[in-house]
């Protein structure tokens, strides 16, 4: 699978004559993804401002009602816990507020998994999510993965040892992944971002070339190595 950009420049410059045909599919490669990210775009910060544009409707009549209120509304409402964060009673509140939550068995699932997970999302420099390259048993295929947890002593024995890690492998184009437990000495830590990292899953390695000239010709590729049968 290629990326959409290097299917345009095969088009064009592959020594192809472009007809009708080539030329709508070059301009649907080019329209989608930039249509596909405004749609989204539009649509969360919509969501956004019909959720918190509406308890600001009942305060005040609706010919005030401006539309872009309900994210004005947010981001205030956002700056204004970070600001009550810092106080020791709101903390306390916030705090038993969330226990709370966490009493209930589905909330709790749901609510658990994504504070960690955003938490360890915006903790660059903490010991978990790290980077590394997990090599496959009795082969030399290598995937990439975030390392989840290297302490299993607050679970059953059988999950983990103490020379084991546990990491994530996120799926392609996809949401979801699997945890595996793995030797320590099978993985290789690898110096990249968790933000590059996660890109470089979610996009199976597709390369994209930002500001890239698509009506510049490439060099041509390699012939492939071909090998007699033994």
């Amino acid at each position: 699978m290629r990326h959409s950009a290097e299917i345009r420049q095969t088009l064009f410059n592959g020594g192809v004559k472009p007809n009708l045909g080539r030329i709508f599919i070059t301009g649907l490669l080019t329209v989608i993804p930039a249509v596909a990210t405004l749609y989204l775009l539009a649509w969360l910060i919509g969501a956004i401002d019909r959720t918190f544009g509406k308890p600001l409707r009942w305060l005040i009549p609706d010919e005030a009602y401006l539309a872009g209120m309900g994210i004005v509304v947010a981001v205030v409402l956002v700056f204004a816990i970070g600001v009550l964060m810092h106080g020791v009673l709101f903390r306390r509140l916030f705090r038993m507020a969330e226990r709370a939550m966490l009493s209930v068995p589905v909330v709790r699932s749901i609510y658990g998994a994504v504070k960690d997970m955003i938490g360890l999302l915006g903790d660059e420099k903490g010991p978990a999510l790290q980077v590394v390259s997990l090599t496959l048993p009795g082969s030399d295929w290598r995937v990439l993965g975030f390392v989840t947890r290297s302490d299993f002593a607050d679970l059953p024995a059988g999950v983990g040892g103490t020379a084991d890690v546990a990491v994530y492998l996120p799926m392609s184009y996809g949401i979801g992944g699997y945890t595996v437990i793995v030797p320590r000495q099978s993985i290789t830590p690898i110096d990249m971002s968790r933000e590059a990292a996660m890109k470089f899953l979610l996009t199976a390695g597709l390369k994209t070339a930002p500001g890239a000239d698509p009506g510049k010709p490439r060099a041509a590729a390699p012939a492939p190595v071909r090998t007699r049968p033994s």
